[in-house]
């Protein structure tokens, strides 16, 4: 995959696949472009696919200086700019879909529209909790238990299944690799918890989308809820029942691209 220095004074890695509307895959904490699994090929059936990985994770640059959503926003922007693209859909996954809000409010002219995938704009005392926990072994640089209550972020149904360690193995390689990104991580924590947003979400003018899972923990439907109702016009898509976990991308990625790309169908730009 190809790397792109950008203004903000790091490289990122990154890829493009398909045609069509331009549309920048942001990912959530500890992750990279890999965790993304079948979403992106099949949502480069239909757009031009741009994901990259934070910086200091996968192939990119850790580079100086603080990272904020707000500096990490700053990033996706200049990726943009460097690729020499405009305007572009926006979607971010959990500490992504806090860089899309933040991206949207700095660089309107930059976003056609926003998806919010199990999003939040202000942590409450259970999600607090919730981070924190997740937060723990990384600080300790214990992968093998960071592994084990990222748990948390499947559903019931998929951690009982007989298969599970198979069907999780690909997905080992996403994740942080050594202590530099182990210590990445936790600033990546650290900017989730200070995430406050909610009161300035009003300022979203983007078409803006806000999916969320019945059984996702780390973003509970009422955070996701309380971001919809902050922002002007924007539509809330709950997901119910099994594997609604916050990998729905994981569990039930064909439910999650039609809810997608019928909203960003709607929101094509001009030819």
């Amino acid at each position: 995959m190809p790397v792109q220095t950008v203004r903000t004074g790091v490289r990122l890695n990154y890829e493009v696949s398909g045609d069509g509307d331009p549309l920048l895959l942001v990912m959530g904490t500890a992750g990279s472009i890999p965790l993304w699994g079948e979403l992106i090929p099949r949502l480069a059936e239909r757009y031009r696919v741009i994901a990259f990985d934070n910086r200091g994770l996968g192939g990119s640059e850790r580079g100086e200086g603080p990272i904020t959503v707000a500096s990490m926003a700053e990033d996706a922007s200049a990726l943009l700019e460097a690729l020499e693209i405009p305007r572009a859909h926006a979607m971010g996954w959990s500490l992504g879909s806090a860089v899309v809000q933040e991206l949207a409010l700095a660089h309107p002219e930059q976003v056609v529209s926003a998806v919010l995938y199990a999003t939040w704009g202000r942590c409450d005392g259970f999600q607090r909790s919730m981070l924190a926990a997740l937060l723990l072994p990384y600080v300790v640089r214990d992968m093998e238990a960071a592994l084990a209550v990222g748990g948390l972020a499947f559903s019931p149904e998929l951690l009982d299944r007989p298969d599970l360690e198979q069907l999780l193995a690909p997905m080992i390689p996403a994740f942080p690799q050594t202590e530099e990104q182990m210590a990445v991580t936790v600033e990546q924590w650290d900017a989730d918890l200070a995430l406050d947003t909610l009161d300035r979400l009003g300022g979203i003018t983007a078409p803006a989308l806000v999916v969320v899972g019945e059984q996702d923990l780390l973003t509970p439907p009422r955070q996701a809820k309380a971001v919809a109702d902050a922002i002007p016009d924007s539509i809330y898509e709950f997901v119910p029942g099994p594997g609604s976990s916050h990998c729905l991308h994981i569990e039930r990625p064909g439910y999650l691209l039609r809810i997608v790309t019928g909203f960003l169908d709607k929101h094509r730009m001009p030819a």
